[in-house]
C-alpha cells in the first residue's frame, strides 16, 4: 500500500496483508498500539494505493477500532 501522511504529505509504502470482497479490502492491523500509519485514515479516512493483481488500485481507506480493540481499515476502491 502506497499513501500520503496527513502532516507531513510525504508518500510511504509498506506491505500489507488483506482480505478483499469484491471491491472492499480490510487490512487488520497487527499490534496497532505499536504502529502509526492507520491513524493517516481515522476520522473522515483519506486516499490510499494498493497493488492488486499486478496492478495499481485507487481508493478510500478509513480506520477504526472495534469492540475488542482491533484496528481495521476499510478500503473501498474507486471504479
Amino acid at each position: 500500500m502506497t499513501y500520503k501522511g496527513r502532516r507531513s504529505g510525504r508518500s510511504f509504502s509498506t506491505p500489507v496483508a488483506y482480505r478483499r470482497s469484491a471491491e472492499v479490502i480490510t487490512i487488520t492491523v497487527a499490534f496497532p498500539d505499536a504502529k502509526n500509519w492507520w491513524r493517516n485514515f481515522t476520522g473522515d479516512g483519506g486516499p490510499i494505493s494498493l497493488e492488486l493483481d499486478g496492478a495499481n488500485r485507487e481508493g478510500h481507506a478509513v480506520a477504526g477500532r472495534d469492540a475488542k480493540g482491533r484496528v481495521l481499515v476499510t478500503v473501498r476502491l474507486n471504479d
